[in-house]
């Protein structure tokens, strides 16, 4: 045997000290787990009348006496008060059970041997792993793996919700399948890794378990090999896989393989953060020390990591468009004919949801919101269905879920969901900074009734619980109750443009209206009439429009709303003025049963526009024709061509207008994901 003296003691970890109990009588069997420390108040563990100590080791044991004064000032063998410590560490994994040994000698006064506490050591990594760096590899014993950290710099592992459907045909989503489906499936997981090192066998009694608690459990399902694939981990079959953890199961054994092995886990998430989740999910593996027959289990070792959920993203006007959806009706052919030519000409893919499956409801933007899921092994689009529950709602659900596309939904009570929790009245911006902070992801914009409103409308709480849970793109409330339908769609949109910030923001503007109308009787065109040579529909001059002092006054009234929620968007987008074009619109009022008094359209609301790169489908306003054109139109290209944007006007007068909407409400695009990465964030 060789002795180690404390200064020759460097290799040990001071983060995990597990408290060893000596034993002068009989020798003891203990298992240590590397990186770790074993700690031994010899005072307590000493005989009566001991006085000194020595203490000898194997070459594969290190050791230290506490305080450090001790052992480098007093002779051989040391001196023993009730406040010695004794810290044992192992530089490397045993080969054999017990092939290393310690052995601490206690003396009298007289130097004479009174006992000798003998312990046979066996050595053993242990490391339970996931992707803490998210560079899609799953390293060993990252140290900040066990916490979660947002930033450039930042760490701690992404879960993916495994939301979407491996096998088609089943109509489930995967997370409602308490298995694995295909092996694919395992693409939505995230990779865990059971790393060991050590003898063929653990000790007798000795095992491994993993656990996590029964808050966690809920949004969480962790898969392992069975048995039978121990030696091929990914053999082919998803029936190689067993449930570990779910939230009936909140402990389960997992085998020790012996030598140097490793066992690959995969971790589901099972749902988004919301308001009762903040995302982060912990798993612990402990290994289990038997005390006698009959007795529970200790733990003397813990690992654990943690994963955050990514959240649902949204997509702004300004990401590449992928692929634009709208219904076919027996009414839109005219509607439909100019969304093909758009969609042509801007060379992507149009998917038209037919009558079988509409049922006449052609409000494709108010039933479903497309966003994306995104961590460093895999990322797939997520659709988020509205709570409407319109006669489109299979369609989010039959026709878009499926491998590598997602779908997640809030379920609301029927009499808390109004207008309002359409999703045209759910928007996101462009990325914006605001007094210095970034949002690299831009911010989710949601109209609500306005604060001192009795009786408002507003989006359903599940929902904006939902939105705001998601954290990476912090949402602005708008006033939008003030509208009939109340959808933010309604007076406002992004384009992209080539300067300043990369966007402007749209807004509908009454004043600008009356400008242009105005402009147009000086000109001589008072009597130039909207809505001319549409059927049964009666034609208005310029001069009616400005003649009409009830309908100003209504316009003045729409336009304090509109400045109202301005001010918000450039408070909290931190825009100015010139981020800002204001288009020509005109509304009107119209009372409800309940005699409140809200407002539409005029005539078609132009802001209500589809954005397809540089191509904009825009709402023909049927406009008073000025040397054979429609100055309404005129106008908006003025205002767009000089951003470099096309304008398309598509006629949705019959079809979406005089139902209170438009091109935008008609219509959805799927776009590309973000190239920045969420987890990038300063939060």
């Amino acid at each position: 045997m060789s002795l180690q003296s404390s200064s020759t003691n460097e290799h040990r970890s001071s983060e995990y000290q597990r408290t060893l109990r000596l034993d002068p009588e009989r020798p003891q069997k203990v298992l240590y787990v590397q990186g770790t420390t074993l700690k031994a108040n010899l005072g307590r563990s000493a005989p009566p009348n001991s006085a000194f100590f020595s203490v000898k080791c194997t070459p594969n044991v290190q050791y230290s006496i506490a305080p450090p004064t001790q052992a480098a000032s007093q002779p051989y063998p040391h001196s023993l008060d009730g406040k010695t410590i004794l810290l044992i560490s192992m530089s490397r994994a045993s080969e054999h059970e017990n092939d290393s040994k310690l052995s601490v000698r206690y003396y009298g006064q007289n130097k004479e041997v009174l006992s000798t506490a003998i312990l046979h050591l066996t050595a053993l990594e242990i490391s339970l792993d996931v992707d803490a760096n998210r560079d899609g590899v799953v390293e060993r014993n990252n140290p900040d793996k066990g916490s979660w950290k947002w930033g450039p710099n930042g760490h701690g592992a992404i879960l993916l919700v495994n939301c979407d459907s491996e096998r088609r045909y089943l109509k489930k989503i995967d997370s409602e399948v308490d298995q694995i489906s295909k092996l694919s499936d395992l693409r939505d997981m995230s990779k865990m890794v059971l790393r060991t090192r050590g003898p063929a066998n653990l000790p007798p009694g000795y095992k491994l378990t993993m656990h996590i608690s029964q808050g966690h459990a809920e949004n969480v399902r962790v898969y392992g090999p069975k048995p039978h694939s121990y030696g091929n981990l990914l053999s082919g079959f998803s029936g190689d896989f067993t449930r570990v953890l779910t939230s009936q199961v909140l402990s389960g054994e997992v085998p020790y393989l012996g030598g140097v092995a490793e066992m690959t886990f995969y971790v589901e998430g099972l749902t988004f953060p919301d308001k009762d989740f903040d995302g982060h999910i912990c798993i612990n593996l402990s290994l289990l020390e038997p005390i006698c027959q009959g007795l529970p289990e200790t733990p003397i070792f813990t690992d654990t990591v943690m994963f955050r959920v990514a959240p649902w993203i949204m997509t702004p006007n300004t990401l590449r468009p992928i692929e634009v959806f709208v219904c076919s009706t027996s009414d839109n052919f005219s509607f439909l004919k100019g969304m093909k030519n758009l969609v042509a000409n801007s060379g992507n893919k149009l998917r038209i949801c037919h009558e079988y499956m509409n049922r006449g409801d052609r409000w494709m933007q108010d039933e479903l919101e497309f966003g994306y899921i995104d961590a460093p092994h895999h990322r797939f689009p997520v659709v988020l269905d509205s709570p409407r529950d319109g006669e489109l709602m299979d369609f989010p659900y039959a026709e878009l879920l499926g491998p590598d596309f997602g779908y997640v939904t809030k379920v609301a009570r029927r009499r808390d969901v109004s207008s309002l929790d359409s999703f045209g009245n759910l928007e996101v911006s462009p990325p914006v900074t605001v007094n210095g902070k970034e949002y690299p992801l831009g911010r989710i914009i949601i109209g609500v009734a306005f604060p001192t409103a009795i009786k408002g409308r507003t989006m359903t709480q599940v929902v904006q619980d939902f939105l705001w849970a998601q954290k990476v793109q912090e949402p602005v409330a708008l006033f939008s109750d003030w509208l009939v339908v109340g959808h933010v769609d309604e007076f406002m949109t992004f384009v992209p443009a080539p300067d300043r910030k990369g966007f402007r923001l749209l807004l509908a503007s009454p004043d600008a209206g009356y400008k242009l109308f105005r402009g147009l009787k000086n000109k001589g065109h008072g009597q130039a009439k909207l809505f001319d040579g549409l059927r049964d529909v009666k034609p208005v001059t310029v001069d009616e429009i400005l003649h009409n002092e009830a309908f100003q006054a209504e316009n003045n009234y729409v336009q304090s709303c509109i400045d109202w929620n301005r001010d918000v968007l450039k408070r909290e987008l931190g825009l100015d003025d010139g981020d800002i074009i204001d288009l020509p619109i005109l509304f009107k009022l119209e009372q409800n049963i309940d005699h409140v008094s809200r407002a539409v359209a005029f005539y078609p609301d132009m802001v209500n526009m589809i954005v397809l790169g540089k191509n904009l489908g825009i709402p023909k306003p049927f406009g008073p024709k000025v040397n054979g054109r429609c100055a309404l139109e005129t106008e908006m290209c003025s205002l767009m061509e000089g951003l470099g944007l096309n304008c398309t006007f598509i006629d949705d007068f019959a079809s979406y207008h005089r139902l209170l909407g438009e091109v935008h409400c008609g219509s959805n695009v799927r776009r590309e994901a973000f190239d920045f990465k969420w987890w990038h964030l300063d939060m």
